[in-house]
């Protein structure tokens, strides 16, 4: 039997629950639909918005980039990312700040904010408190407040759909609570499909996990819809399976990174790529996929393809997200780690602590 149709096995290695916040993912959509509804916000607040910048680090700020590539074809102001201390330049009253921190004690988001406050943007925050909400409270500012308890990874559906409602609110998004009550239970039925309970021989999350274990995935995807699920890919095989991960996107890395694909005598055993395909990317980008797939094979390194399932753009991606979810999951099984402890980052925030 596989280690990943072990079930005590999977729970002995994960005690604090990370497959249980994976399985619950639609659930957590459900509640973040009421957290969204209960923000009271005035959309002439918002009124002549020119652009966009969100704020958060990691865990916190992938639901940001989730907004932005899903709102790519309708969103008709810029919105930028930033993960940095400094908001940028051009940020001003008629900039919109979204500061997403989960523990409200992110020092790079709090900094930003700082500055927005200074430069009079307009705000709106996601967080379970701390500082952040501390904040959001002494300046009256609107504010979804989330559940504590978990890992802010783990918390995807509270930093994603509560910020789509508020876009909903203020006139940015077409997508209402029916789309995300829709999304919810599409995940209910595919998690059978990824559950542990399902044998290897018919989940194909398992499968990906095994074809990825004890080698370096390389993660490409298209321009839009996937370029964030790609990221969050990588990141969750980095975090919970405590595990190198990289990715990139068509059409760009064909302008540099393909070459890199002709000397890897001493890494091809070692690479495994993973290709995300949507069924609205670009015709060149499938084209493109197609000739990159032959050209990688052709240096004797398996390409793996995972299309996207859902009868819109919202169901799509998610769909793969929950996809990665859970083979990143299975990938900390098959190398015996907890999945849920960053150590590594706790260190570094320490360290980080001790020079100030």
């Amino acid at each position: 039997m596989s280690s990943l149709d072990n079930i005590e096995g999977i729970k002995k290695l994960d005690p604090e629950g990370m497959y249980r916040a994976i399985v619950e993912f639609p659930d957590q959509f459900r509640r973040a639909i009421e957290i969204g509804k209960a923000v009271e916000v005035k959309a002439a607040d918002y009124k002549g918005i020119k652009n966009i910048v969100l704020c958060g680090m990691g865990g916190s700020a992938i639901g940001g980039d989730l907004v932005r590539s899903l709102l790519s074809d309708s969103l008709p102001c810029p919105m930028y990312i930033c993960r940095n201390y400094h908001l940028p330049a051009f940020a001003d009253d008629d900039t919109l700040v979204i500061a997403s921190s989960y523990s409200g004690t992110t020092e790079e988001t709090l900094t930003a904010v700082g500055e927005a406050l200074d430069r009079k943007c307009r705000l709106f925050a996601l967080t379970t408190g701390g500082r952040l909400g501390q904040i959001c409270r002494e300046h009256s500012l609107p504010m979804a407040t989330l559940p504590t308890g978990l890992q802010p990874r783990a918390a995807l559906g509270y930093s994603f759909v509560p910020l789509m409602l508020f876009f909903r609110a203020i006139g940015l998004s077409p997508y209402d609570s029916e789309h995300f009550e829709a999304t919810a239970q599409l995940l209910e039925k595919r998690m059978q499909v990824f559950s542990s309970e399902t044998p290897s021989d018919d989940n194909r999350a398992k499968q990906l996990a095994m074809q990825l274990y004890g080698r370096i995935p390389i993660i490409y995807s298209g321009p839009e819809l996937t370029d964030a699920v790609a990221t969050r890919m990588k990141g969750q095989i980095c975090e919970n399976a405590k595990m190198l991960a990289f990715a990139n996107q068509f059409p760009e890395f064909n302008h540099n990174e393909l070459v890199g694909w002709k000397v890897i005598n001493p890494f091809r055993d070692y690479l495994r790529v993973v290709v995300l395909r949507d069924t609205d990317d670009n015709p060149r980008v499938k084209a493109r996929m197609d000739v990159v797939k032959a050209m990688i094979e052709k240096e004797n390194v398996t390409v793996i393809e995972v299309e996207s399932e859902g009868s819109n753009r919202l169901e799509r991606m998610i769909s793969l997200i929950q996809f990665g979810d859970f083979t990143s999951l299975y990938l900390a099984i098959l190398n015996k780690v907890d999945p849920t402890p960053v150590k590594a980052i706790d260190f570094l925030k320490d360290e980080l602590a001790q020079s100030k």
